[in-house]
């Protein structure tokens, strides 16, 4: 007993030894590196999972390809968002406009251990009733159909990131930060191809809950301030995933921290964990859980990040 006692002991001063040096070794060949490789690494590492990284301001985004165009949108991917410890506030918008029911969306939010904000666009292929609108999948807005967009998103005490772009979903996640997402602000802004639209969006809002007086019409623009949620009445399962998500989310942004304190830059904190852990790397970034009715299509259940669906994997198998 005290010999397997003093080998186990053994084994995990062993253990310590070498995670201390590879610590050290991590760190020291992410100092030797210069700012521009490092931004180029951690874009090269977010554009599997759909994302660009914005060197200058520390956060990531949406690219316009993004694999999660193909899932679209319906309302059970917010209802299991909680599951899944993204717990945000959303405001959907439905509208008819050219034979079709649209769906512009807003969330803002905490989103694992990022804060976060999105907007996303999307459509029926047909009219819907309002009965419809829950059980509907939508589909993302195709290329053409792409609006130019604006978010800002800031919390009481100061601004936090602010990103423009013709998009389909156009979104902002700061790694590290935590947020109740009832102290979010996010401003957003879409301008419309022409004025049947901007009307059918603007009529959208109002009946969203929206109050009127507070939105900003200029041109072809429409603009407004999500700040405090509309009334939802959660059902006593939901308001338990979002208590415990929100807890764990703000115990992971400080284990986050602490795991990555020899650095104050995200893209150095970023290539950090992905050098030391990279499994919570891949945490890190799922900021969208796949839906696997997606992927089910090409024969898989995972997102495009395993690595047997990789670019280039499936040509070569």
């Amino acid at each position: 007993m005290y010999a397997a006692l003093f080998i186990l002991l053994l084994l995990a001063l062993i253990g310590i030894i070498f995670g201390h040096f590879r610590r050290k070794k991590i760190i020291c060949k992410i100092e030797c590196m210069d700012k521009s490789d490092k931004c180029s690494l951690v874009e090269e590492l977010a554009k599997p999972f759909g994302y660009d990284y914005h060197c200058c301001c520390g956060y990531f985004s949406s690219t316009l390809d993004a694999w999660q165009k193909a899932a679209g949108y319906t309302w059970l991917y917010d209802y299991m968002a909680p599951r899944f410890q993204m717990v945000f506030d959303s405001l959907p918008v439905y509208f008819n406009y050219c034979g079709r029911t649209w769906l512009i969306e807003f969330w803002k939010g905490q989103y694992g251990i990022n804060t976060g904000a999105e907007i996303g666009i999307y459509h029926a292929d047909r009219l819907l009733s309002e009965s419809e609108y829950r059980s509907t999948l939508f589909q993302a807005a195709e290329d053409e159909e792409m609006l130019p967009c604006s978010l800002e998103l800031y919390e009481e005490n100061g601004d936090y990131v602010k990103i423009s772009e013709r998009h389909w979903w156009l979104t902002a996640f700061l790694p590290g930060v935590f947020s109740r997402p009832s102290k979010l602000c996010l401003k957003a802004s879409i301008c419309f191809p022409n004025r049947e639209m901007l009307e059918a969006f603007h009529r959208g809002l109002c009946r969203a809950g929206y109050p009127g007086e507070l939105i900003t019409v200029q041109n072809l623009c429409l603009s407004f301030a999500f700040h405090r949620p509309l009334p939802e009445h959660y059902g006593l399962l939901t308001r338990f995933h979002r208590r415990l998500s929100q807890c764990l989310n703000r115990m992971y942004c400080r284990l986050f921290v602490w795991i990555t304190r020899p650095f104050v830059c995200t893209e150095d904190r970023i290539l950090f964990l992905y050098y030391y852990i990279p499994f919570c790397f891949r945490k890190l970034m799922r900021l969208r859980r796949c839906h696997r009715r997606c992927h089910r299509k090409n024969g898989c259940h995972r997102p495009k990040y395993c690595k047997r669906c990789r670019p280039g994997r499936r040509e070569k198998s």
